[in-house]
C-alpha cells in the first residue's frame, strides 16, 4: 500500500504537537501525568481507608480489658467512620481551591497523629489498660479515621487529571483498588497480632501510614491547572495553558451553591438513605463482622479476619463494579431493588441462623447485595439531581458513609440486651434498613417507568 501524503503530514503534525507540549511542560516546570496522578491518588486513599478496620480485630480484647458494654464497644469500632464520613464534604470542596495534594496530606497527617497516639498508649500500658483509657482510644480512633475521608479528595484529584471520555475508567480503578484496603488489612492484622502482639502490630501500621504519606508527599502531583496557579499564574491564564496541555475539567467555584441546590431536592435525601444502608452499612460490618465471628462462633481472630475479608469486604468492593455495569444495562432503580432484596435475605439469615455454614451464606449475600447497591446508587445521582450533581454526590458520599458510625453502636446495644444471642439479633437492624431501602428503590423504579411510558 502506497503512503498517503495527507496521512503522513497529519502524523507529522501530531508528533510535532506532542513534542511542543512536552517542551512547554518542561519550560514551565510542570510534573506528572494522568496515569501518575491516578496511581498516587489511589495510593493516598488506600493507606488512609484502611482505618475502617482499625478496632474490629482487637474488639474482643479491648472489651475485656476496658470492661466495655456492647454499646461502648460499638462506638469504638465505629469511631473512625465518624470523621471519615463527615470530613468528606468540606475537604472535597477544598480541592476546588487548592488541588488534591494539600487536603490529602492534612487528612493523612491527622491519621498519623491518631496512629502514633494509639501506638504510644499501647506500648506504655498494654496489657494493663484501665477503663478511663477508653476515651483516649476513642479519640485516637477519631483521628485515625480522618484517613477514610481521603476518598472524596482522591476522586476530585483524579478527575481533574483525566478527559471526560476516560474518567469512568479512571475513577472505577481508583475506587475499586482503594476500597480493597479495609478487607486486606482486616485479613492481615489478625495474623500480625498473633505473631507480634498488639503494640508491635499497631506500631507497624503507624510506620506503614507514615512512610506511605511520605511517598505521597514526594510523588503526588495535582493537575496542571493547580500547579500553574501555585506558580503565580492567574486562573484564566492557568486554564488557558492547561487546556493546551489536554486538561478538560476545571473547578467552577460553585460547589457550595451546588450543595445548597441539591439539599432542596427530595431525591438527594432518598439517595443519601440508600447509600447510608449500602455503603454506610458496608463500613459498619467491615469492623463488626470480625466481632460477630469471634463472639458468636468462638473463632480465632485470624479465622474471623479471613471470613470478614473474603466473604464480605473484598467481595463487596469488587462486585461494586458489576453494580455499575448492570445499572447501565437495565437501570439503576431495578438493580437497587434487587440488590437491597439480596441484602435483606442475608440479614434475615444471619438473624435466625445458629449454624456456621448458613451464617456464612448470610454474610456473602449481604456482601453481594451491598456491593451491587453501591454501584447502582451513584449511577442514579446525576439522573435524579442533574442540576446539582456535584453537590448531591457530596451529600450522598458524606452522609451516606455516616452509617458506618451510626450502625455499630446499635448492634452493640443488642448485645447489651440479649447477651451472646444479641450478635445474631442485631441484624434485625439491617432487615429494617434494607426493607425501607427496597421500598424507596421500588418507588423510584415505578416513577421512572411512568415517566418513560
Amino acid at each position: 500500500m502506497q503512503s498517503d501524503p495527507k496521512l503522513e503530514k497529519l502524523l507529522e503534525d501530531l508528533k510535532k504537537e506532542e513534542a511542543e507540549k512536552k517542551e512547554l511542560i518542561k519550560l514551565l516546570g510542570l510534573k506528572g501525568d494522568p496515569l501518575w496522578g491516578l496511581v498516587m491518588a489511589t495510593w493516598g486513599f488506600f493507606i488512609g481507608f484502611a482505618a475502617v478496620s482499625l478496632y474490629g480485630p482487637v474488639a474482643k480484647e479491648l472489651k475485656g480489658q476496658l470492661a466495655l458494654s456492647g454499646l461502648m464497644l460499638g462506638f469504638l469500632v465505629a469511631a473512625p467512620n465518624l470523621t471519615g464520613s463527615l470530613l468528606r464534604i468540606p475537604f472535597a470542596a477544598w480541592v476546588d481551591k487548592v488541588g488534591g495534594k494539600p487536603p490529602m496530606l492534612i487528612l493523612l497527617s491527622l491519621a498519623i497523629v491518631g496512629m502514633a497516639g494509639l501506638s504510644l498508649l499501647l506500648f506504655t500500658y498494654y496489657p494493663h489498660l484501665e477503663p478511663w483509657m477508653y476515651w483516649l482510644i476513642l479519640a485516637f480512633g477519631l483521628l485515625s479515621g480522618c484517613g477514610i475521608a481521603t476518598f472524596s479528595v482522591g476522586i476530585a484529584q483524579t478527575a481533574y487529571w483525566y478527559p471526560q471520555k476516560d474518567q469512568g475508567k479512571a475513577l472505577g480503578i481508583y475506587a475499586g483498588v482503594g476500597n480493597l484496603a479495609p478487607g486486606l488489612f482486616g485479613m492481615v492484622l489478625p495474623f500480625l497480632l498473633k505473631e507480634l502482639g498488639l503494640p508491635t502490630t499497631y506500631l507497624l501500621w503507624f510506620l506503614f501510614l507514615l512512610f506511605g504519606t511520605v511517598i505521597y508527599f514526594f510523588f503526588a502531583r495535582d493537575a496542571y491547572y493547580f500547579q500553574l496557579i501555585k506558580k503565580g499564574f492567574s486562573p484564566e491564564k492557568a486554564k488557558e495553558i492547561a487546556i493546551t496541555l489536554g486538561q478538560e475539567l476545571f473547578p467552577s467555584g460553585s460547589l457550595i451553591k451546588s450543595l445548597k441546590v441539591s439539599a432542596k431536592n427530595i431525591y438527594t435525601w432518598l439517595l443519601v438513605y440508600l447509600y447510608f444502608v449500602s455503603f454506610g452499612g458496608f463500613l459498619a460490618l467491615t469492623g463488626w463482622f470480625i466481632v460477630y465471628w469471634i463472639n458468636n462462633y468462638n473463632l480465632e481472630v485470624t479465622e474471623a479476619g479471613i471470613l470478614m475479608a473474603v466473604g464480605f469486604s473484598l467481595l463487596a468492593s469488587v462486585i461494586r463494579i458489576v453494580g455499575g455495569f448492570l445499572s447501565d444495562a437495565v437501570g439503576g432503580e431495578l438493580v437497587a431493588v434487587v440488590s437491597y432484596a439480596i441484602t435483606l435475605m442475608g440479614a434475615f439469615i444471619l438473624t435466625v441462623s445458629n449454624t456456621f455454614g448458613v451464617s456464612l451464606l448470610g454474610e456473602i449475600l449481604m456482601g453481594i447485595g451491598m456491593g451491587v447497591a453501591n454501584g447502582a446508587v451513584f449511577k442514579l445521582v446525576p439522573k435524579y439531581v442533574p442540576q446539582a450533581t456535584g453537590g448531591a454526590a457530596g451529600w450522598v458520599g458524606g452522609l451516606g458513609a455516616f452509617g458506618g458510625f451510626v450502625v455499630p453502636p446499635i448492634l452493640g446495644q443488642f448485645v447489651d440486651v440479649y447477651g451472646k444471642l444479641g450478635y445474631s439479633k442485631g441484624f434485625i437492624t439491617y432487615i429494617i434498613l434494607a426493607t425501607v431501602a427496597i421500598l424507596i428503590s421500588a418507588l423510584l423504579w415505578v416513577l421512572n417507568k411512568r415517566k418513560n411510558n
